[in-house]
């Protein structure tokens, strides 16, 4: 009975978290989180790291691959930071609601649709033996892979947070629907590089 691991994990923390450019790497405290998550992964029999072509993903991917040497590395536009869903606001609370009226026509067709590829690639069941893989994304695709394990409301992706670094685990197979194994989980992480990329009140 094959089945897939997928690895969900959110990039480190980012540098200069105000600014929003593809060319802002992770501060310090994000490449520890970095280098610590690879460590956690080092036993797992990972097939594949998959990463997104922002650089903060990019720089968690080639931490975590320090501790992975033997395994492939690859980039994917389907891992990046895109508006999983066109998700209509009526009904929303205002904080919602002020947020997806801030992305252009383009990133509500342009997301969506990396959002299906993404599903049809990463959230299936293998059709022979066991894969386990990583993919180092940004807090969208993580929410909206979750919500899709769940079967929960499309618009449901809303309000899914992941810290930095933070580990999520589901498990796809043939037999059923897919399991949620993990999630948010910072084990791997001290306690003063935890709760990063959530809002304060939020933090443990």
């Amino acid at each position: 009975m094959a089945a897939r691991l997928l690895y969900l994990v959110r990039h480190g923390e980012q540098d200069r978290p105000e600014i929003e450019s593809p060319e802002v790497g992770l501060s310090e405290r994000g490449r520890r989180q970095a280098a610590l998550l690879g460590q956690r992964l080092r036993a797992v029999p990972l097939r594949a790291v998959h990463h997104g072509p922002l650089r903060r993903a990019v720089e968690t991917a080639e931490l975590v691959a320090g501790s992975l040497p033997t395994v492939p590395v690859y980039a994917t536009e389907l891992a990046g930071d895109h508006l999983p869903h066109d998700t209509d606001p009526a009904g929303l609370p205002v904080a919602y609601a002020s947020f997806l009226a801030g992305f252009s026509a383009r990133e509500r067709a342009d997301g969506p649709r990396l959002a299906a590829e993404a599903v049809a690639r990463f959230a299936t069941a293998p059709i022979d033996g066991d894969v386990r893989e990583l993919v180092i994304t940004h807090n969208f695709l993580i929410a909206w892979l979750v919500r899709h394990a769940l079967d929960a409301p499309e618009r449901r992706w809303l309000g899914i947070n992941h810290h930095n670094a933070g580990l999520t685990v589901i498990r796809y197979s043939s037999t059923g629907p897919p399991s949620l194994i993990a999630f948010n989980d910072v084990a791997h992480l001290p306690p003063e590089l935890r709760g990063t990329g959530l809002p304060s009140d939020y933090r443990v």
